[in-house]
Parts: C-alpha cells; structure tokens; sequence
C-alpha cells in the first residue's frame, strides 16, 4: 500500500529515475537535502528540474554534479548568500536548460495540476516578456466577458516524482509537513512522490486536529526514508536553523569547478562520517 513503505534514502532515491520531471520545494519548505546527496552518489542525470517556486542550494549541488538537464523555477540563488554559483555558470555555458518561470504561474500551474485540471488561467502576466520565451503558453479572450479581456492559459503541471522532507512521520504512514503548502502541493499534483522524514510520531497525526491541515495522506506517498536533519544544511521550520557557516563556506568555494568539487566531496564524506 502507498504510503506505508519505509525504506533507506539511498534505496529510496532509486525510484527517481534518470531523466524524470522532478519537483522539489522552495529552500525553506521541507527540502530533503540528504536525498540530494543521495542522488550525487548515484550519479543520477538528466533529471528535469521543477521547483515550487524557486531554489536554491538543493539545485545548485544537482546542477554542479552534472545531474540535471533542465530546471523550470522563478529564480535560483543562495539568499542572503549571493547568486547560486554553479547554477550561474550553467546558465552562462548553456549547459543546463533554463525555463524562466514566475511565482504566480508556478503554483496556478501545479495547483491545477493537483485538481486534475488540464490547463489554468492567469491574469498576471498578460503583456509580460516572459511570454515570448514561452511556446507552452499561450493568451486567449475570456469566453465569459463581453469587453476585451485576454488571459494567459498555461498547461497544467503534473510531475513525475516530487521529493520531499517531512518533520513527522507516524505509523500509518501519514507526513506532517507543517503550514508551508508546497509539499501538499506537489505530493497531490505529481504522479508519485517519495519522502524523508525527521521523526517518528505516536499515534495517528489526523486524530489531532493541530495537525491535521499540514497532515499529507500516505495516499499520495510512495515511499518514506527516517533521515534526521535529513533537511541540513537548509533550515527545517521548527525544528532547526539554516547552517549559515555551511552555506557561507560553499557560497565562497563554489565559484570554480576545482574549488566546487572540492567542497562537494568534503561535504559528501563529512556527512558519511557523521552518520
């Protein structure tokens, strides 16, 4: 039954498969970043990025990695820490395929997606440049209105696989993501979603009604792994800050490939040591 498998990260990342649609959530949302190692280890590729509605560190390492083929967000940095280095220099070599996307057409786009709808409309971006390098939109009249009133229609998105982190995991296999939505989001609108999760819960999450609007059913999950600070070195809400001297470190080393590669391989056996 979905849901109810508990696996090992490294097991669970075999279910994204080389090539796949991939949704992952905005840095402060639930990222499972020890999957994302997980996948540089296999030497995952051509994965097809969409994140709900930007990223940051977790598409910066899959991109300097060389797993990933294409990314579809609103923006890609480190925040506070400056521009996303190897992300930057795909763009510039024109080694990774870049979607320009908005916040407001991200989750219009998923959101229908996740109400099995085919397509959206979207008031927001009409007369935007952005629909000059969009074949897969396209501006219609408003069959509803009398007057001129033209709208942006933009196919729904389903992805294949989104991958998620979750504070709370109980033994019916409900996932306790907390008030950010975009986990919900893409574990509704993907066609199949895989999660780590950052504790055990007693009990049954859906029994207390505080839990309950940031519940996600096992319906939607195909598999969970147990990985504590399984979101480190990004923030987990409520549980643990963003390492700010982790991040600050691949801000300042990441610029070249010598110095990324470097950083990447003692992050890589730094974590395998700790565990």
């Amino acid at each position: 039954m979905a849901g109810l498998s508990e696996t090992t990260v490294d097991e669970l990342v075999e279910r994204i498969g080389d090539g796949c649609l991939l949704a992952l959530p905005k840095p402060d949302s639930g990222v499972s970043m020890a999957a994302v190692r997980a996948l540089i280890r296999r030497g995952a590729r051509d994965l097809r990025l969409w994140c709900l509605p930007a990223a940051g560190l977790q598409a910066d390492l899959l991109i300097g990695a060389g797993c990933v083929a294409s990314i579809e967000c609103s923006g890609v940095s480190l925040g506070e820490f400056g521009a996303a280095p190897r992300f930057r220099r795909a763009a510039e070599n024109g080694t990774v395929r870049i979607v320009d996307s908005t916040c407001q057409a991200m989750y219009a786009a998923v959101q229908a997606g996740e109400k099995g709808m085919p397509f959206v409309g979207l008031r927001g971006i009409v007369g935007s440049d952005i629909l000059a390098h969009r074949e897969d939109w396209t501006t219609m009249q408003n069959p509803f209105a009398d007057d001129e009133d033209p709208v942006v229609v933009l196919p729904a998105v389903r992805p294949d696989i989104a991958l998620i982190h979750a504070r709370l995991r109980d033994s019916l296999g409900n996932l306790w993501v907390g008030n950010d939505r975009e986990a919900t989001v893409l574990a509704h609108a993907a066609h199949g979603a895989v999660a780590t999760f950052e504790e055990r819960y007693e009990g049954n999450l859906l029994d207390d009604e505080r839990m309950t609007a940031g519940t996600v059913a096992p319906i939607y999950i195909d598999a969970a792994a147990y990985a504590p600070r399984g979101a480190w070195p990004l923030a987990l809400p409520g549980a643990y800050p963003a390492d700010r001297d982790c991040l600050a470190g691949y801000a300042a080393t990441a610029a070249t490939e010598d110095g990324f590669a470097a950083w990447l391989d003692g992050h890589l056996s730094g974590v395998d040591r700790a565990a």
